[in-house]
């Protein structure tokens, strides 16, 4: 490449100066070993790192089949208000946290972001009370509440649009692995307390986890970040990092960091998806909520063995593993077909949960009870499938972290009131939480398909005006990259083309 590079490395970031051919300037084979070696680095790591966030703020369903709340004395709803107050300061802390991934290294941040929450985890360990408790978990949530929103921003600036939901799913499915290997060690741990009953077992739940989250923290210190941040990419490489995804029309890795825009959070406002991604995440996350702290507890309700409620996890993550790579992989050889799947993959949840709260808890029906529980595994999928269409489907760095920040304040109510609506007073049944679980996917349903109508709307009309212009498919992308790289937002940008 001459001086007429398209792409320049200056001072450590990457600049555009003119959009033409920049593409062409690689070829098919290039732009595949990059993608691979780009896969190699950040997938196992994120896959990891999302597994840890996924278990560490889910363990204490299971710790509380072992011992956590009578060997804490928590009573009444203390047990719902840890769930409570971790997505409490996960709401409070989402929209500043998102701020700094916005001014500065993205991969810096999170990765002390992980670090300092895996302590709050391996500090749970030593809690004696209710008090100790309720301030870590406290600190836990607020260290993990940009995670999962910042894995969703680093996927947006390393791979396509045709991409980004197979690679998301690939990250989000951490939560099985992980999941699978903690379950398998807390049987083991569960099995020597039941031959020592002062063990007090679901504290080195709480050491294994926390130790080998802070260790995950600290390899992200080296690998994890953005095309413009890694260090394990030549120059080159990060040049073609940059040209691959130009596709996208929403900018690359530093488009848009200097300022904060309040002319894209105005637009937020009036953008009827901006509400759409907000009360999706909100409605979906209701049922999350309550499954994140119930869930062992409703097992063990049943009938089943505390041990027995651990095992009996393994099935689902095998379906659950089954299932996204399923979608990932659909989702990679059809376009337009994510939000198909947000909505079909809320309908069995919706039935198990009604199943649930409709038979009652006797020794013939703990089997089609837990088959019901069995049921909820793909609702999940609605959730992580709406954070990846954010990346695809939002122009401009503000407006993107300003909707991405109001999808996680959604995931964080849904998730308190998930966790408050399961009453001390409705146990073991607990039917009016089931029914409210039940009642969320179905609007979530109504809301996606509405979201989904939006969309294919403003396509038609944006297909229409460029048939009035008589302007050719290439000009059309064209003149989309160059404003993606000006940072417009994708109201702004008249050739931006949503995906669904």
């Amino acid at each position: 490449m001459d001086s007429k590079d398209a792409i320049e490395i200056k001072k450590g970031e990457i600049t555009i100066h003119q959009i033409e051919d920049i593409q062409s300037q690689y070829t098919d084979d290039e732009y595949r070993r990059l993608r691979r070696k780009v896969d190699r680095y950040l997938l196992p790591l994120m896959f990891l790192c999302h597994g840890l966030q996924s278990v560490d703020k889910g363990c204490i369903s299971t710790q509380a089949t072992f011992g956590l709340r009578e060997d804490t004395g928590l009573v009444g709803q203390q047990y719902s208000w840890l769930t409570t107050v971790f997505y409490v300061m996960y709401l409070l802390f989402e929209f500043p946290s998102m701020l700094l991934l916005q001014r500065y290294p993205m991969g810096r941040i999170l990765s002390v972001y992980i670090i300092l929450w895996g302590l709050a985890v391996l500090c749970i360990g030593f809690a004696r009370n209710f008090a100790h408790l309720v301030a870590l978990r406290a600190v836990q949530g607020l260290f993990e509440c940009c995670i999962s929103p910042g894995f969703i921003l680093i996927v947006g600036t390393w791979y396509t649009t045709r991409e980004h939901a197979a690679r998301a799913l690939v990250f989000q499915s951490g939560y099985v692995g992980i999941g699978t290997l903690f379950d398998l060690i807390a049987y083991g741990i569960g099995s020597v307390s039941d031959k020592n009953p002062g063990a007090q077992s679901w504290r080195y739940m709480s050491f294994f986890l926390g130790g080998l989250t802070m260790v995950a923290g600290v390899l992200c210190l080296f690998f994890l970040g953005t095309p413009s941040e890694v260090r394990w990419l030549s120059s080159e490489e990060k040049k073609m990092a940059t040209a691959r995804i130009l596709d996208n029309n929403t900018g690359h890795d530093t488009t848009g960091t200097k300022q904060w825009k309040w002319d894209q959070v105005r637009e937020c406002l009036i953008d009827p998806t901006f509400w759409f991604a907000g009360l999706s995440g909100f409605l979906g996350s209701v049922p999350n909520g309550g499954l994140t702290a119930f869930s062992a507890v409703l097992n063990t309700s049943f009938g089943f063995t505390n041990l027995q409620a651990v095992l009996l996890n393994l099935p689902k993550y095998v379906v659950a593993i089954l299932y996204f790579t399923f979608v990932g992989w659909a989702t990679m050889k059809k376009n337009n077909i994510r939000m198909w799947f947000m909505m079909v993959s809320n309908i069995p949840p919706l039935i198990g949960f009604l199943l649930v709260s409709l038979l009652p808890n006797e020794s013939q029906y703990k089997w089609t009870k837990w088959g019901a529980i069995f049921m909820t595994v793909p609702f999940i999928v609605a959730t992580f499938l709406a954070w990846s269409i954010i990346p695809s489907n939002v122009g401009g760095r503000t407006k993107r972290t300003v909707i991405m920040a109001f999808t996680f304040l959604g995931y964080c109510a849904g998730n308190m009131v998930g966790s408050q609506i399961f009453q001390a007073k409705d146990a073991p049944r607990y039917i009016p939480a089931t029914i409210v679980c039940a009642g969320c996917l179905g609007l979530q349903i109504f809301v996606i398909f509405t979201w989904r109508t939006v969309l294919v709307m403003r396509n038609k009309r944006r297909d229409e005006r460029m048939r009035e212009l008589a302007m050719s498919e290439d000009e059309r992308a064209r003149l989309g990259k160059e404003l993606g790289e000006k940072d417009c937002t994708d109201l702004e940008n008249p050739f931006f083309r949503y995906t669904m």
